[in-house]
């Protein structure tokens, strides 16, 4: 059903006082809508509040309701701002959420006009599905991803980093003719533990039932022919679990890995030494002048020339750097200003690093991001939404950075690493026996 806003509904159907009514010609105004389950995900007040928190005004003209919980609802609202930067923050909140302009044009693309930097007014992107509107159809966008721009490449729209863009590139400005679909939590939730991950993280949530569920997405990546990505920090060979992911690896549960210098120098100075950080890792003892293990491993493998010729020529003979190699798994590592060496297949150029990364993961089905803090936020901005993600971390607060920072579409486990890479392992191996 349709419902107008009667005269003494004013104050509730409007998102303004009447002392205002006579400055509304210098006001600046667009029609938005918004459909689907507005009502059960809570869409609707939150657009709401978003328009006033950020300064603007609204007017609902239209609100239909579906009558049954399947069915969608639609609202129209007229949002007014006072300047165009307060109406152009405002739709970008807006159709970030799913909101369209049900008046807008086609959407509009200027040139670049500097290497490696956008036109004024360019259309920043969220990891939503997006389409834009281009010769009277709606055309998906390709490389989906939070963060960058809308250009046109061979006539066809896709998300380009800022430091990639060249002169002469066609490059979305504006909010007129895009449309975002936000991933619906209620209706379309990957599984039912994904579907619970909007309320806060808590310790407490029981560890097996989380753990089945991982398993059960890797199994599901699996048969689809997607890779599962790993993002792992030191701590996964800190705490002797790198013997459990290099059998995932060699079993092919892991098809992607994506660390920095760290993980892969502790992991070869174990499969050298038996240490990490100079402490035994089958004895948890420190070990005589082990706090040099890590540098002599790092100059060993430099001196072979890489980690895959340490691994051929046998320096290298076990351990998650070793299963990579042997197995065809493809790995990034890239390096920050705290690296000792670094090993010589560290990418430290940080453009180079994030293209790679970009490459690593357009195959990925399911994320899996264990111990580590800026990796994990790395990789969870250049994931589409539509990829599920599971962040292990015996420390809540990077579950949480992850979830503020856009990606969304996360379940967060905070526990002991060794207890959840163990875990994994069995749960796998159970499933396959």
């Amino acid at each position: 059903m349709t419902k107008q806003a009667a005269p003494n509904e004013h104050h509730r159907q409007h998102g303004h006082s009447p002392i205002a009514e006579s400055a509304d010609r210098n006001l600046h105004s667009e029609l938005v809508e918004i459909r689907g389950h507005i009502i059960d995900s809570l869409l609707l007040p939150k657009v709401l509040d978003l328009v006033l928190n950020q300064g603007g005004r609204f007017d609902i003209e239209e609100c239909r309701i579906g009558s049954r919980r399947v069915d969608p609802s639609v609202a129209r609202i007229r949002v007014t701002a006072p300047d165009a930067d307060t109406m152009s923050r405002i739709l970008n909140s807006l159709i970030a959420q799913g909101a369209t302009l049900p008046e807008a044009d086609a959407a509009k693309f200027v040139q670049a006009d500097i290497a490696g930097t956008f036109p004024e007014g360019f259309y920043a992107t969220s990891n939503h599905p997006t389409q834009v509107s281009i010769g009277g159809k709606w055309v998906d966008v390709s490389h989906q991803e939070m963060d960058v721009a809308v250009v046109l490449e061979d006539g066809q729209p896709r998300c380009m980093a800022m430091a990639d863009v060249q002169v002469g590139m066609p490059v979305l400005v504006g909010y007129h003719g895009v449309r975002v679909k936000p991933v619906d939590r209620l209706t379309e939730p990957t599984s039912p533990s994904f579907g619970f991950m909007s309320s806060a993280v808590s310790s407490e949530r029981p560890r097996a039932a989380l753990v089945h569920e991982i398993a059960h997405h890797m199994r599901a990546t699996r048969a689809a022919g997607k890779r599962v990505l790993l993002v792992g920090g030191p701590a996964i060979v800190h705490t002797g679990s790198g013997v459990h992911l290099a059998r995932l690896i060699r079993d092919g549960w892991i098809n992607a890995l994506f660390a920095g210098n760290a993980l892969a120098t502790h992991d070869i100075e174990q499969a050298i030494f038996g240490t990490s950080l100079g402490i035994s890792v089958d004895q948890a003892t420190p070990t005589e002048h082990g706090h040099e293990h890590h540098l002599r491993a790092i100059n060993s493998v430099r001196r072979a020339g890489g980690i895959v010729p340490a691994v051929k020529s046998g320096l290298i003979g076990s351990g998650i750097m070793y299963e990579c190699v042997q197995h065809g798994v493809p790995y990034l590592l890239t390096g920050s200003i705290r690296d000792d060496g670094p090993l010589p297949d560290v990418v430290t150029d940080m453009l180079v690093g994030q293209a790679k990364l970009r490459e690593l993961v357009r195959e990925v089905g399911f994320c899996i991001i264990v111990a580590t803090g800026l990796h994990g936020i790395a990789t969870g901005n250049v994931l589409p939404s539509t990829v599920p993600v599971a962040v292990v971390d015996i420390n809540p607060a990077i579950i949480t950075k992850l979830h503020d920072r856009g990606t969304f579409q996360t379940i967060g486990m905070v526990t002991d690493i060794q207890a959840f890479v163990s875990g994994l392992v069995n749960e796998l191996s159970e499933a396959t026996a």
